[in-house]
C-alpha cells in the first residue's frame, strides 16, 4: 500500500514506515502531522483523485528539524570602459 501526497510544492510517494525529508512543516520533533492533500492511493486498487482523493489522509510523526547545506553565491560585475 502506498500513497502520493503533495506538500511544500512537491509530491512524495510514501508507504508505511518510510522516512522522507519535507520542507517547512512548522512542527517540532515528536509532533504528529496530517497530510490531507492525497493525490493517489494504492491498496490493491489504484484510486486517483481529481485533484485529491476524498476522505484520504496520511499521518506522520516528525523525527527532527534541520537545515540544508549552506549555499555560497558569487556575484560578478563586469568592468566597463
Amino acid at each position: 500500500m502506498y500513497a502520493i501526497i503533495a506538500t511544500g510544492g512537491k509530491q512524495y510517494k510514501v508507504a508505511e514506515g518510510d522516512v522522507i525529508k519535507v520542507e517547512r512543516l512548522g512542527a517540532g520533533a515528536g509532533e504528529t502531522v496530517t497530510f490531507d492533500q492525497v493525490l493517489a492511493v494504492n491498496n490493491g486498487e489504484l484510486q486517483i483523485g481529481c485533484p485529491t482523493v476524498a476522505g484520504a489522509t496520511v499521518t506522520a510523526t516528525v523525527e527532527k528539524e534541520g537545515k540544508g547545506k549552506k549555499v555560497i553565491v558569487y556575484k560578478y560585475k563586469r568592468k566597463t570602459g
